[in-house]
Formats: C-alpha cells, structure tokens, sequence
C-alpha cells in the first residue's frame, strides 16, 4: 500500500492544488470558536460600558470580514466567491461562542473560510476586552460541518442528532 499523495507538495514543493477542470457546485461549511472569559473580561462585558465599544457586534462584523479575506491569509487556499455568510456571537455561561456559516458555488470548499471566519471574529472579542483581562482564551476552533465536493459531507460526531 503506497502513501497517500499529498495534494499541496509536489517533488517536496508547495503548491496550489489546481482546481481548473473541477465542476463548480454548491457548498456550505460551518465553524464554532469559544472565548473563555475570566470574570474581569465577563464583567467588562456584561456591563456594557467598555470603551472600545460592543465586542459582540465587532467581532461579528470581523468575521464575516474574514471570511472574504482567508485567501489572503492562508498560504495554499483558493479565492473563492463567499456568495453567503452568517456569523453569531453569543454571550453564554461557558464564555463567547462565535458560529460561522460560510456559502459559496465553486469548485473547492469553503471549510478554510468558516474556520477563518469564527477565529477573526474570536480574535476581536480578545482585542475588544483585552484591557479587562490579558488572561482570555480562545479554544475550541473546530469545523463542525461541511456539504458538497468530492470528500462529500461530514457532520462533527458530537453535531448529530440523535436516533429516535
């Protein structure tokens, strides 16, 4: 059994997998991030007064920035057209969950942009309260579904629902 072909080296050298003759189709991908809060930063957060302004609506807004700009800040990923994308920030006991939902029509998936999209948004929750609290954390970056393409779809294992 030989090695698997690794698609982003070619003779030991990266390069862009080239997607020329791929179908363009639909795909969705969707992403999750936390941000742990120590009670500083939750309380700065909470009351609303924080200088900067709200970090949730901020982060939202960065998000889906990000989601446009991920080919600029993955190395091997392609410009694709995000064609849809919904960012939620939720303030919850756990901390801030940032959920991102990317959508394109193309010939490669949009899983790098969903990713990018809930750790841009994570990274501006971090910059909004850091005067709170340089101890926040940001964890848990994650796919947690993909449709479309080739590889087909997947569902984290902890995102399905239950048998009835």
């Amino acid at each position: 059994m030989s090695a698997p072909e690794l698609t982003h080296f070619r003779d030991g050298l990266p390069r862009m997998v080239d997607v020329t003759g791929k179908v363009a189709t639909s795909r969705e991908a969707s992403a999750e991030a936390w941000v742990r809060l120590p009670p500083e930063a939750r309380a700065a957060l909470e009351a609303g007064t924080n200088p900067k302004g709200d970090p949730l609506i901020v982060a939202r807004l960065a998000g889906l920035a990000g989601s446009k700009r991920t080919a600029d800040l993955v190395t091997l990923c392609h410009p694709i057209p995000v064609t849809g994308a919904d960012v939620q920030v939720t303030l919850e006991e756990a901390g801030v969950r940032v959920r991102a939902t990317v959508r394109t029509t193309a010939p490669t998936g949009v899983e790098m942009e969903a990713l990018t999209a809930v750790t841009v948004a994570a990274l501006n929750v971090y910059d909004m309260l850091k005067a709170a609290s340089k101890a926040i954390e940001i964890t848990g970056v994650r796919l947690l579904s993909k449709s479309g393409g080739k590889s087909g779809d997947f569902v984290a294992p902890d995102q399905v629902p239950a048998s009835s």
